[in-house]
């Protein structure tokens, strides 16, 4: 990950700029040559950089962790960036890579009174949805859950152990 201080840092020992040490470190090497040839554009490059410099910072962050993930090298544990649906990218925590899907299973009914669908499962587990509803028929037929129809006719799987009694199902 990028600094912001120590782009000002260089952006302040190569000239306030002029030799666009902070460019070469934020990986934009052709401006950075352009900026030691020029004199950071005539110092306005380089004044313009003064201003703009965190935003720099947050997308040389973003192009490094999107090329991390895209190029297939493993990317840390700890938090990365990420695109998201609406557009924008931001830092996000990736689950746990040695998450079983039985874990992940656990996890889901917990956090839902015991009741988990075949869909919430698949999106959980980054697996197709025929082999998350396998692995949920598996349960059921090793009597670790049950096969129950909520009253709007939705099959859900529930893990009993983690059911409140008052829940809005049907027996199946």
């Amino acid at each position: 990950m990028y600094s912001v201080g120590i782009a000002y840092l260089l952006w302040l020992v190569s000239g306030f700029g002029a030799l666009g040490f902070h460019r070469f470190y934020l990986g934009k090497v052709p401006t950075g040559f352009l900026w030691m040839c020029t004199g950071g554009l005539g110092m306005v490059g380089s004044i313009y950089d003064f201003f703009t410099l965190p935003g720099q910072v947050r997308e040389a962050n973003i192009r490094n962790a999107l090329f991390r993930s895209s190029s297939g090298r493993p990317v840390n544990n700890g938090p990365t960036w990420r695109n998201v649906s609406d557009g924008e990218a931001r830092i996000v925590r990736d689950k746990d890579p040695k998450e079983t899907v039985e874990r992940t299973i656990l996890r889901i009914a917990k956090q839902n009174k015991g009741i988990l669908t075949a869909s919430e499962l698949a999106l959980e587990a980054n697996i197709p949805m025929d082999q998350a509803k396998r692995v949920l028929d598996t349960l059921v037929s090793k009597g670790f859950a049950e096969l129950r129809v909520r009253r709007t006719g939705t099959l859900v799987y529930t893990i009993p152990e983690m059911m409140d009694d008052d829940s809005p199902l049907e027996d199946f």
